[in-house]
């Protein structure tokens, strides 16, 4: 199985380990080429309307949300989960528009607000899960076909519809493997 990466900015090295910790071969994404043969694709975090931008530039844009909508898995951590959201709280810049959800961007302030905390995530089990938050972003809204999967504070930090998957923290920046093998599970089934 090969999954890719989204290698235009962010903690690319990071999601790359964690994965080889699973067994599992990855590809950095740079071109629409690069997405061939791929199972998933994993959409990092970095800084969103800079990686809208470089999508564009790239001409990722549209063969990622193409392969979203035909079903491809993807997993958006922090700027990805930004990417994957249809709408974008006072922001037109470039997105997926694939979840039906609306995130606000820098929800928790600037650089100086990012927190840790350990938090129940039900479906990775009992056991908490350790979440690294870095100017994150949340969802304020999503229709009914989107599943909370980690609320806090009335704020929905991880949520999946169908084959995506979208975290507002950084599971790649933790020894914790246990998200993105929930995420491969959407692959194997």
């Amino acid at each position: 199985m090969k999954i890719g990466i989204l290698a235009l900015q962010g903690a690319v090295r990071e999601h790359r380990d964690m994965l080889h910790k699973l067994g599992v071969e990855t590809v950095d994404v740079r071109s629409p080429e690069d997405l061939k043969g791929l199972r998933g694709l994993i959409l990092p975090g970095g800084e969103s309307t800079a990686v809208g931008k470089l999508l564009v530039r790239y001409e990722l844009l549209e063969p990622i949300a193409k392969a979203g909508r035909r079903g491809m898995p993807v997993f958006g951590t922090c700027t990805g989960m930004i990417l994957l959201s249809k709408h974008i709280h006072q922001s037109d810049q470039p997105r997926l528009g694939l979840m039906d959800t609306c995130v606000e961007r820098n929800a928790f302030g600037r650089q100086l607000a990012s927190f840790e905390a350990d938090m129940p995530i039900p479906v990775l089990g009992n056991r908490p899960f350790h979440t690294v938050f870095i100017r994150a972003p949340y969802i304020t809204g999503a229709d009914c076909n989107v599943q909370a999967l980690l609320v806090y504070d009335n704020k929905i930090l991880l949520a999946e519809q169908q084959n995506l998957l979208a975290a507002a923290f950084h599971p790649e920046l933790t020894d914790d493997t246990r998200l993105h093998a929930y995420f491969l599970q959407k692959i194997t089934g």
